[in-house]
């Protein structure tokens, strides 16, 4: 028993040891818990998998800091590379958060049926709140079934920009506030959403049919396979490349990279 409890407090120790305040400010170091943790691993072996049982989280939680931080660290190294390369993407007559001369643009390439574009546009949203007059959005569409339900929501999306942008973020918040309505309902959704908002529904099937709308999805399209992009999310920070539904404080990282720049 006695081993047991010497066990779980070096253990303790360890974690703690371990979190990175704690490593930097140099108050307690591994080195010196590894000889008697080994020690007492080797007699009484069992106790490691019921302290583990115990703190799940808290082991949980170190190792995804280590996977946070790799991957920014790699993230870093290749926007560096990204800044040399300039990222021109069509934004004319498309809706836009923001100031059009903002310092930092942020650009989605996102497709409304997508449950991890669900996850980023509220990442996006927050991050329009910190960074309010320093950032713009811009909304480029990538559905990944052009013939399906996703291709009609884009179209959908962007007639209604013709007609109002106001509207258009309205049904914009709507079609990823209600995604089970949306895959459920298909086209009756999409209809039912326009019509909550106040679209006007004949201007809007008119736009539709026109070529503008086509152009601006091909245009959407376009930009993504000239950049490479084969999956959504993904977004530009200026000419900083974020792909998949990235956890917030990468997206700040960038942010404040470019408004370093």
């Amino acid at each position: 028993m006695r081993g047991k409890l010497a066990l779980s407090t070096l253990l303790a120790l360890s974690l703690f040891a371990a979190t990175p305040a704690r490593a930097e400010a140099g108050e307690i170091s591994p080195k010196d818990l590894r000889p008697a943790l080994e020690e007492l691993l080797r007699e009484h072996p069992e106790v490691l998998l019921d302290f583990l049982r115990e703190h799940c989280e808290t082991v949980l939680d170190i190792a995804q800091m280590g996977s946070d931080s790799k991957k920014l660290s790699n993230l870093e190294k290749q926007w560096a590379q990204d800044a040399k390369i300039p990222k021109d993407v069509k934004t004319e007559n498309r809706p836009r958060v923001g100031l059009k001369n903002a310092k930092v643009q942020i650009v989605a390439f996102s497709d409304f049926t997508c449950t991890y574009c669900r996850r980023a546009e509220r990442t996006v949203e927050q991050l329009i709140k910190e960074y309010s007059g320093k950032v713009s959005f811009v909304f480029k569409n990538m559905p990944l079934d052009p013939q399906g339900i996703a291709g009609l929501a884009s179209q959908y999306f962007v007639a209604i920009s013709q007609q109002s942008e106001e509207k258009a973020w309205k049904f914009y918040r709507l079609l990823f506030d209600n995604y089970d309505k949306l895959i459920g309902k298909g086209e009756e959704y999409l209809r039912e959403a326009a019509m909550e908002i106040g679209v006007d529904m004949k201007k809007m099937d008119s736009a539709r049919r026109q070529k503008l709308v086509a152009r601006i999805l091909k245009e959407d399209l376009d930009d993504a396979d000239r950049l490479g992009i084969e999956g959504t999310p993904c977004f530009l920070v200026n000419n900083l490349v974020i792909r998949g539904a990235v956890p917030i404080n990468m997206f700040r990282r960038a942010i404040e990279i470019e408004l370093n720049r």
